[in-house]
């Protein structure tokens, strides 16, 4: 199993004894939301949600209950992708749409938070048809070729920053508490607050991948465009 690269796999509760596992790299975005991850007979989920919380100053209050604290929140992480986009706007040309093994660029992660703010306040919250998205978004499994203008990926990322905030600026209590279908399993129930905890916690995730790909491009040595897809 040396070198083995899982993508998108199900390992839930594959079990290994007396393994190497040195440089190892593991990521898990739901890791909190499962039964745990033991190593050596320590569940070590909580280390990383301290850790992750450490690195990313506001992600602990993904999870914010009251108008209030989720509008704080919002603004949060919404400062966060703010910065991580004007670092990006002083890399080298291309930067944005470098893929880092494969996975999505700098501009198919904006896409995708895009999509997911149609998805989970547009269509969950709001009511909205799909042909009510954007159609810049990007959903989760979606490959892309043609060539998108950056400069309007950026102002669909802001109409949806806004579109966020200028819910929020007026949700109450009682809206908050109100359910709706989940929007992509419409059997089930979610509140408005726990649609609205899917846009925060798509928005810390992806900003994770997309400052650890932002890392790699700034690395001594990396040429951009050297692990284009």
């Amino acid at each position: 199993m040396r070198g083995a690269r899982f993508v998108e796999c199900d390992l839930s509760d594959v079990v290994m004894r007396g393994v190497e596992i040195a440089g190892m790299d593991i990521d898990a975005p739901w890791l909190r939301e499962g039964s745990g991850l033991r190593v050596n007979g320590v569940d070590v989920t909580p280390f990383v949600e301290q850790e992750l919380d450490r690195r990313f100053p506001g992600r602990s209050e993904r999870r914010a209950e009251s108008p209030a604290g989720l509008r704080e929140a919002w603004a949060t992480v919404d400062r966060a992708w703010d910065a991580a986009i004007e670092r990006a706007a002083a890399l080298p040309a291309g930067s944005v749409d470098v893929r880092i093994e494969n996975e999505w660029s700098f501009a198919e992660t904006l896409r995708h938070l895009v999509h997911a703010t149609d998805i989970w306040l547009g269509k969950g919250v709001l009511g909205l048809a799909e042909a009510d998205f954007h159609p810049l978004g990007l959903g989760h499994g979606s490959s892309v070729s043609e060539a998108i203008s950056y400069d309007d990926v950026l102002a669909a990322r802001a109409g949806r920053a806004a579109m966020v905030r200028d819910f929020l600026a007026t949700v109450t209590d009682e809206a908050l508490d109100e359910e709706r279908r989940n929007p992509h399993n419409p059997a089930n129930a979610e509140t408005v607050r726990q649609c609205l905890h899917v846009i925060l916690e798509e928005s810390w995730e992806h900003l994770r991948f997309a400052l650890r790909d932002l890392d790699a491009i700034e690395s001594p040595g990396y040429r951009v465009g050297l692990h284009d897809g």
